[in-house]
């Protein structure tokens, strides 16, 4: 999350992509951080996942990341 909101704060388009388990902690740090960057969630877990089953995660999640990133 510091990484995601120091980028947009250098003026970088970012998005914060991370499993469903870290909803509520991503929520929670924003808040500290005083700041609501993009964030796009995939299924959890995500480890011990096979190369095809990452990429059939970023292949569902990437619209929706390219749409944080060129959106404002």
């Amino acid at each position: 999350m510091h990484d995601i909101v120091d980028l947009e704060s250098r003026g970088l388009p970012s998005v914060m992509i991370a499993s469903t388990e870290f909803v509520d902690a991503a929520r929670v740090q924003a808040a500290a951080l005083g700041a609501e960057p993009a964030r796009v969630f995939v299924a959890h877990p995500i480890q011990d996942r096979t190369d095809e089953e990452l990429v059939a995660l970023a292949d569902d999640a990437i619209e929706e990341i390219v749409r944080n990133l060129t959106t404002e």
